[in-house]
């Protein structure tokens, strides 16, 4: 029987999830999540949760799915470690770190694939399943007939998203919120800037608009069709979502789940009906209905969701008594007081009550946060609700759920926490045994500099120049240059690695394995692998095989269970920063990795062309930062306009013993003059100007770093003031990535 599994945010979500009739839950906890800014939960709560959820008969699910750096390894192995005393019934994981140390340490383990694992078809479930892994969230760009093809082909369970907000990107490759601030996706810090307002060029006229905020996702209507594709597992996105909310999508699913073999289209109905207080964006199907980019994205849409309340017009800090936490068996209310900001609205048509969920904008679009109205106050002043903190005169309010939506639902953990008492311990991380990469190096990957494009032509700009080797990207363009034309290369095959794209859907696996058979037979023999299903389509064949960027070596583990696929070399991924390689990869093995100096990095990458009415190539946000878009028949890109550069490190990096790097030129036109001009520079260290350094120096944005800081500040104020807290240097204020110089601009690539 299919699974019906509902996201538990909080401890009310869990409630409703529950009390709504999910199978199963999925719950983060307080780090190694993709929501951290969700509440997620203690360590006592999830152990009260696991029992007392596996006393009902269903299953529980924990989050574990992003990248975690070096420095972490040590906290990741206890928390593991913690997870494995606990036994929830499977952990959804992204790094291949925490699979390599789960096949290491904890094999009772159950490992889920995250959607961000980028899984889109069989190739890809296979090489996973290979590895132990007994389920796959895959992708949520794909058609009903590849996730039919990719059951038939696979025999991993599959997990498939079908109600919630949707990510515009291509599952696991988005940079772009790590670009604007170091807040990666990959680090469950997303700020969700593809949905902000933009401004674009459009002909010599300025339009704004929400140009990439994707409708919700909502697929209802095609349970049944899912059912019998296969699939075990439906899955609620909203983790960040209120409990009404998480209750009401639920409900609606469990019914269709229920009643659809006797009545389809009246089940169907029915709960289209129930999903009809879900005050979220429009809703699409996606790639179910049409790979047409206007099913998709609606720039006239806010990136806000609910019905709008009005703006914030006056704020004030107050009171309020609120009850406490609701415990099973309780005969008496409790109540403490907390202190809280009271706001009034202006410019709606609603005046929401207490109990009311709604959601707060800030006017610069920098933040989002959900809220259920504790309290409503009225004085001739005006009528007044409470709201969380950090926001101002001018932010924009919108309703969620109303409180007569809202249901009483019966407590899942119990009343008394006080015998669950596990916490991850003082274990050690067991030291591994490595080899270490001989001296010499390997003889596919010689020292030096690496030059990647993506056309044939742009090849011939190399010339001349002293790169080592050159990495040309497969696409549909050099697919057709290499086997149907024929086309003569300016350097031999053994200087060149072909470059598999990351996105590797099941529409093109059968394509893709041919095309590469083809060009193996052609004499390639190195492959930049970006993908979980590469590897297995390159797995037995006359190839070496290199791991791309995004297969995220951010910690030595990952590059361990790499090597147990035979893949000696790493491109380290272009969110890296200077000190996490220094720590992931010791002296004697940074001959096996390569450093991307200089790249227009894909942003975020999208499965369609844009619309046609999207007439223009430029666009800024707020701050006047610019980005472009590139749109294929292999898909659309945002990247920024400035590249990324940190040329100037190389003598740096070669001191500390790194040895290979790389220029990458894709989805750019290569001007011979100005290829030379950054190889000039490149060799004698100058800075390039009006460049941007991504997160080398500073790397990761990290709350924990952030929280050490500022600690530290306020204990050296105290110490210069005798005991005072003097006002020292804002910790959380934005580094500057962008790379000013003071040069003038110089455009570095032709913009195609």
């Amino acid at each position: 029987m299919a699974e019906l599994l509902a996201p538990a945010g909080n401890i009310e979500a869990l409630d409703a999830a529950i009390g709504e009739g999910a199978d199963a839950v999925y719950m983060g906890l307080k780090s190694f999540n993709a929501r951290l800014r969700s509440s997620n939960f203690a360590w006592n709560q999830f152990e009260a949760a696991v029992n007392s959820v596996h006393k009902k008969g269903k299953k529980i699910y924990v989050t574990v799915n992003t990248v975690a750096e070096e420095w972490e390894m040590e906290r990741m192995y206890r928390f593991l470690a913690y997870l494995n005393s606990v036994g929830p019934d499977g952990i959804i994981v992204q790094d291949f770190g925490v699979v390599r140390m789960v096949q290491e340490f904890f094999p009772k383990l159950e490992l889920h694939a995250s959607t961000q694992m980028n899984c889109a078809s069989a190739a890809a479930v296979n090489q996973l399943s290979r590895e132990g892994f007994s389920r796959v969230v895959v992708a949520r760009e794909l058609s009903l007939q590849e996730i039919q093809k990719i059951k038939e082909k696979s025999n991993a369970e599959l997990e498939v998203f079908v109600h919630g907000a949707l990510c515009v990107s291509e599952s696991g490759l988005c940079l772009f919120s790590s670009f604007l601030g170091g807040k990666s996706a990959n680090r469950g810090m997303c700020t969700q800037a593809c949905r902000r307002f933009y401004s674009a060029d459009c002909n010599g006229v300025e339009k704004k608009g929400y140009y990439f905020s994707p409708h919700d996702l909502q697929l209802i209507d095609r349970i049944p069709d899912l059912v019998r594709a296969g699939v075990e597992s439906f899955k609620i996105e909203g983790r960040m979502k209120s409990a009404e909310y998480v209750g009401s999508v639920t409900a609606a699913y469990r019914y269709v789940l229920d009643h659809f073999e006797e009545d389809r289209k009246g089940a169907v109905e029915t709960g289209k009906r129930m999903l009809s207080t879900d005050f979220a964006r429009a809703k699409t199907r996606y790639f179910f209905d049409s790979s047409k980019a206007e099913n998709v994205l609606n720039p006239d849409q806010a990136g806000g969701t609910g019905i709008y309340l009005g703006k914030i017009d006056k704020i004030k800090p107050g009171e309020m008594k609120v009850a406490a936490d609701y415990q099973e068996g309780q005969t008496e209310v409790t109540s403490v007081t907390v202190k809280t900001h009271f706001a009034t609205l202006k410019g709606g048509s609603y005046d929401p009550d207490q109990g009311d969920s709604i959601r707060l904008h800030k006017k610069d679009d920098t933040g989002r946060t959900s809220h259920k109205i504790r309290q409503v106050r009225q004085d001739e002043t005006g009528r007044w609700i409470d709201i969380p903190s950090g926001f101002a005169a001018g932010d924009s309010v919108y309703l969620l759920q109303t409180k007569a939506m809202s249901k009483r639902y019966q407590r899942v953990l119990p009343s008394d926490l006080s015998t669950f008492r596990k916490q991850p311990g003082a274990g050690v991380l067991p030291i591994m045994d490595l080899t270490p990469a001989p001296k010499e190096g390997f003889d596919y990957f010689p020292d030096g500099v690496y030059v990647q494009v993506s056309t044939v032509t742009d090849m011939y700009a190399l010339l001349g120049e002293r790169q080592v080797r050159v990495i040309l990207e497969l696409n549909s363009e050099t697919k057709r240059d290499l086997l149907e034309f024929k086309k003569t290369l300016p350097f031999s095959k053994r200087q060149v690695y072909i470059s598999l794209d990351p996105y590797c859907p099941q529409a093109i696996e059968e394509d893709l394995t041919e095309t590469i058979n083809a060009l193996i037979d052609e004499g390639f023999r190195y492959w930049v692998v970006n993908n979980p299903a590469h590897i297995g389509m390159l797995r037995g064949k006359k190839a070496t095989m290199i791991a791309g960027p995004y297969l995220y070596t951010f910690n030595r583990w990952a590059a361990s269970w790499l090597e147990n696929q035979n893949i000696e070399t790493f491109i380290t991924p272009i969110e890296n920063s200077r000190k996490n390689l220094e720590a992931t990869f010791e002296a004697a093995l940074r001959k096996k990795v390569m450093i991307t100096l200089f790249a227009y990095p894909a942003l975020f990458r999208m499965r369609f062309q844009l619309p046609e009415s999207y007439d223009f190539t430029y666009f800024r946000d707020k701050e006047g930062t610019e980005f472009k878009t590139l749109s294929t028949e292999d898909g659309s890109f945002v990247m920024p306009e400035k590249p990324f550069s940190i040329i100037d490190n190389m003598q740096k990096m070669i001191k500390l013993g790194f040895s290979h790097f790389l220029l990458d030129f894709s989805r750019t036109q290569v001007d011979k003059s100005e290829f030379r001009y950054i190889m000039k520079a490149l060799f004698k260290g100058d800075v390039l100007p009006e460049t941007f350094r991504f997160n080398w120096k500073d790397g990761f944005y990290s709350p924990e770093k952030i929280e050490e800081r500022r600690l530290a500040q306020e204990r050296a104020a105290e110490n210069q003031s005798g005991g005072f807290r003097g006002k020292g240097k804002n910790p959380n204020k934005k580094g500057n990535y962008q790379g000013k110089s003071g040069h003038s601009k110089k455009s570095f690539t032709k913009k195609r």
